[in-house]
């Protein structure tokens, strides 16, 4: 991001959906139900969110509304939130949702959606079964609002959702999930304690690294994705230091809080372009990733992280001069596609998210689960190299560190 742009401009992008972008986007939402036609939105947002004292703001913007809220959300979503919210929407009568926070609020808000007109089990409408029921009654309308820089399921069209006992994830996928309008507001980033910024730092560049490298011909998506990888060069490191001076009890002068809403505007445009890009597909770093939060209930970002340097030395002999234009984006001196993943190491040490699954604690007896969940999983068939069972342990075994 051109550091001359005007921070306090909203800015408009559709990409299909509509986005408004710019510090103080959160304001404009009575204008935007409004428009849409909703007088009883259903909020949807997680439990921690829900305390925070800027969610009062937001809700005082609905005085002439008629809102319910839904905050019963944390962790990896189930499917029983999904079914939870879908009570209160009944109960409340809605005609619109509010989906407000991270992934996993905006998840559980698509699913419901999706649920409100359609019949029998949130699974029986998984992407990619052969025997999934059709999505083809109407979808109400959603407004996200994004408060965090990683999964930018605010302008996606899936929804993944977990077993509530196997944990196992499913992706429930349509367009018309795409949400109508995104109010996407970086001061709502500004807050984010440092781990939880790193961990959906590196998902929005697991996002980004995967779509440029994944099967297909799609040069948009590339494109998106490369001068996404390097807005995340340019500011995951400076979003991180800022909110640990600020855990540390320091203070920021005039300037040095601009220059943190520049790197909060620039990962939160990141983390969008990283899920516009990956319509084009994802790969064995996700599959990992997925696996991980199945057995051992680990947070997506954070798995993406720990697995993405091991997932790309597997990558790298099958996509050469794709690894170099990456490697060039982050260092103009690099000669070979090693740079890009010596980058992401080093950029992985330094916003301190774990080198291995063994310093993030994962038992290494796991790993026969973790390969099985690892190979149902769908992301790594547009992986650039097929990927085999052995394959999957080796990737393991070097992500563990050994």
């Amino acid at each position: 991001m051109s550091a001359t742009v005007d921070l306090h401009t909203i800015h408009t992008y559709q990409f299909p959906t509509r986005i408004r972008f710019g510090s103080g986007a959160r304001t404009e939402l009575p204008h935007v139900l409004s428009s849409l036609g909703i007088q009883r939105p259903l909020v949807v947002t997680d439990r921690d969110v829900a305390q925070l004292p800027w969610f009062a703001s937001i809700m005082e913007l609905l005085a002439d509304f008629n809102p319910a809220v839904f905050s019963q959300i944390w962790g990896n979503p189930v499917v029983s939130q999904v079914e939870s919210g879908l009570a209160v929407w009944r109960r409340h009568a809605a005609d619109g949702i509010v989906a407000i926070g991270g992934g996993a609020p905006v998840d559980v808000a698509k699913a419901i959606a999706l649920m409100v007109n359609h019949p029998g089990h949130l699974f029986e409408y998984e992407d990619g079964n052969p025997n999934a029921r059709p999505i083809n009654q109407p979808i109400p309308p959603i407004v996200a609002i994004p408060t965090t820089a990683g999964t930018g399921s605010e302008v996606g069209r899936s929804a993944v959702i977990s077993d509530d006992q196997t944990h196992e994830k499913k992706i429930v996928f349509d367009p018309k999930l795409l949400p109508c309008v995104v109010l996407a507001d970086p001061d709502l980033t500004l807050g984010l304690p440092s781990k939880i910024t790193a961990a959906t730092g590196m998902d929005a560049l697991t996002h980004l690294v995967e779509a440029y490298l994944a099967k297909g011909f799609h040069p948009i998506c590339d494109g998106i994705a490369l001068e996404g990888i390097s807005l995340v060069a340019q500011h995951l490191v400076d979003c991180v230091q800022f909110a640990q001076r600020l855990a540390a009890g320091g203070t920021l002068s005039d300037r040095e809080i601009d220059a943190h809403l520049l790197a909060r505007s620039g990962m939160l445009n990141a983390s969008m372009m990283g899920a516009i890009a990956f319509q084009k597909g994802l790969g064995v770093t996700h599959s990992c990733a997925h696996a991980l939060s199945t057995v051992c209930d680990l947070h997506h970002g954070l798995a993406n992280g720990v697995m993405l340097a091991a997932a790309m030395r597997f990558n790298l002999p099958t996509s050469p001069d794709r690894f170099l234009r990456m490697a060039r984006l982050v260092n103009l001196q690099a000669t070979d596609g090693q740079a890009f993943i010596d980058w992401i190491e080093t950029l992985r040490d330094t916003v301190a998210i774990p080198a291995t699954l063994t310093k993030l604690g994962i038992p290494k007896d796991t790993i026969d689960r973790l390969v099985e969940v690892a190979l149902r999983d769908g992301c790594h068939l547009l992986n650039p190299r097929p990927v085999s069972r052995s394959d999957f342990y080796a990737i393991f075994q070097d992500a563990f560190g050994s």
